[in-house]
């Protein structure tokens, strides 16, 4: 809770400019906002704003540093690293009311949307003009476009169009000081230092964005979408190898493991095969001339590599129902267990049998459960580790399996993050992929650009000797 004494008349200076529904302050209130889905980590915000446009974001960060209290961005809260969760409390800016899409450009292939805008609400708009935006997360019926930027989310057609960075033309944002500036814009190239790249996926510790301008792309004249179902993981692995090597780049290549084949049959009864191992979900897009004879080189090549069944989707709905099993994976881990932590690290693709043994390995170490769901064509895993909670002892192995699953991607030479970003939750993993000097070169970028430490602390970059580098054991119980 505020205290009056350090901070008079802060409500009131937010109420003024926000109005006095759109400033939560109670302990009810508030206690929504402590986490995002990385539930692990806990951190009550002071209070919780609401605004409705750039200029009473800009106020309110103006309010934040006169009375010296952080800023936290928030877009929808479906981040998994525990981003947008306030560890020292401060004042949380939740963007959802900012939701307009306030143009759509269909002859420059662009649109204007507020940072609250729900990704898929954007696609489904822009479809009226035979275009969409092209990122799709598996939360994107709920996350926001803001979210995605700071994030620099993906999803499973990434492969073949790329992140979100690849799609952001232009960003209106809010300084760490309340000032208003525009970075990039609807020309393909800006001159200069390219503050728009530096400040995409940079998880609100820069700024926070509120207008986006972003490019969309054509939908395309057809689509083939296919399930091909394998006997082991080694089998689908090398599948999606020899697929890449043979120069066929998919719109979407995605492996789902036995366990979640289980859980989505169980839940929604898709008619998957029960004796898979692991399937892959593959689509094509593209023109209609060529595209049935690419589909049978694909399924002829997934056969050579060892699948049992392969089937082509006959019609649209079929393919729908192909992806919303996808999408819905792992909330179908719900039958499973209580909770559920999604790791997120990218490797080789050639390297995924070896690092998939080793997340089992892992799990049998830690006695927990893990289910694999991922986009395999860019090597993004998501080993989705199933505990309860509530149970102290496994929250301590669940953590210690996530970090070890981290370093088994490293050691691949892999990476962090591949859309979810580094947050509270890897922030002592940073050390362990980068030298001494590679941080001490993104301190600095964000000391010139936040030199007070306010925007989104404890975040992506590790502060020496703080107790945030030990990663997300240090934020267990830190709710205020």
């Amino acid at each position: 809770m505020i205290a009056p004494d350090r901070h008079p008349d802060l409500l009131k200076q937010l109420r003024d400019v926000l109005g006095p529904d759109a400033v939560l302050s109670r302990p009810h209130e508030r206690l929504v906002y402590e986490s995002d889905a990385f539930t692990l980590a806990r951190g009550r915000p002071d209070a919780v704003v609401l605004p409705r446009s750039t200029h009473e974001v800009a106020e309110v960060v103006k309010i934040a540093a006169r009375h010296g209290l952080p800023v936290i961005p928030r877009g929808a809260g479906t981040g998994l690293s525990g981003g947008c969760m306030a560890p020292q409390g401060g004042l949380m800016i939740a963007l959802t009311r900012m939701n307009r899409i306030l143009g759509i450009d269909p002859l420059n292939r662009s649109a204007l949307v507020e940072a609250g805008v729900v990704n898929l609400a954007l696609s489904r708009e822009a479809h009226r003009h035979a275009q969409h935006f092209a990122p799709d997360p598996s939360s994107q019926s709920a996350c926001t476009l803001g979210g995605n930027v700071a994030e620099n989310a993906g999803g499973p057609h990434t492969l073949k169009y790329g992140v979100t960075t690849n799609h952001v033309l232009g960003l209106e944002i809010v300084t760490p000081e309340g000032d208003t500036l525009w970075l990039g814009g609807p020309a393909e190239d800006c001159p200069g230092y390219d503050l728009l790249g530096l400040f995409v996926g940079s998880e609100g510790t820069l700024g926070i964005a509120t207008r986006l301008l972003l490019r969309l792309v054509p939908d395309p004249q057809s689509k083939r979408t296919m399930l091909a179902a394998f006997q082991s993981v080694e089998d689908a692995s090398k599948a999606v190898s020899t697929l890449i090597a043979a120069g066929i780049i998919p719109a979407a290549l995605e492996m789902m493991d036995r366990t979640i084949v289980e859980a989505v049959e169980a839940a929604f009864a898709f008619g998957f095969p029960r004796d898979a191992a692991a399937l892959l979900i593959l689509e094509l897009d593209g023109l209609e001339a060529g595209l049935d004879t690419q589909a049978k080189r694909v399924m002829a090549l997934c056969r050579a590599a060892g699948a049992h069944e392969v089937r082509l989707a006959k019609d649209e709905p079929e393919r729908e129902r192909l992806w919303l099993a996808r999408k819905m994976a792992i909330g179908a881990l719900g039958r499973l267990a209580p909770s559920k932590v999604t790791q997120d690290g990218v490797i080789p693709r050639t390297q995924l049998p070896d690092v998939l043994a080793k997340i089992a390995a892992i799990g049998e170490r830690h006695r927990l459960r893990i289910a694999n769901v991922f986009h395999a064509g860019d090597g993004n895993l998501h080993p989705v580790i199933l505990f309860d909670e509530r149970d102290p002892e496994q929250v301590q192995r669940v953590l210690e399996a996530g970090s070890q699953i981290l370093d088994a991607c490293l050691e691949a030479g892999g990476s962090l993050s591949g859309e979810h970003g580094i947050g509270i939750e890897k922030l002592g993993h940073m050390a362990r992929m980068f030298t001494p000097e590679d941080l001490a070169a993104m301190r600095a970028v964000r000391d010139a650009l936040d030199p007070r430490a306010r925007m989104n602390p404890a975040k992506l970059i590790p502060t020496p000797g703080s107790c945030t580098e030990t990663s997300a054991l240090a934020m267990l119980g830190g709710s205020q």
